[in-house]
């Protein structure tokens, strides 16, 4: 009976560190977005300035 409990453990631990590691793939590609569009927004107002001189 003990080795089925191990080989559900390692089951559920390997299935956390899955959810875990794939949530943070949503999470890094939503923060690369945000960077990307707070890039923009600093070139933006640069252009801005800069054709206002």
């Amino acid at each position: 009976m003990r080795p089925n409990l191990v080989i559900i453990f390692l089951n559920l631990m390997l299935l956390s560190g899955a959810t875990v590691l794939l949530s943070a793939c949503n999470t890094t590609a939503g923060a690369g977005q945000d960077v990307s569009a707070a890039g923009h927004a600093v070139t933006d107002s640069a252009e801005k300035v800069k054709s206002g001189l």
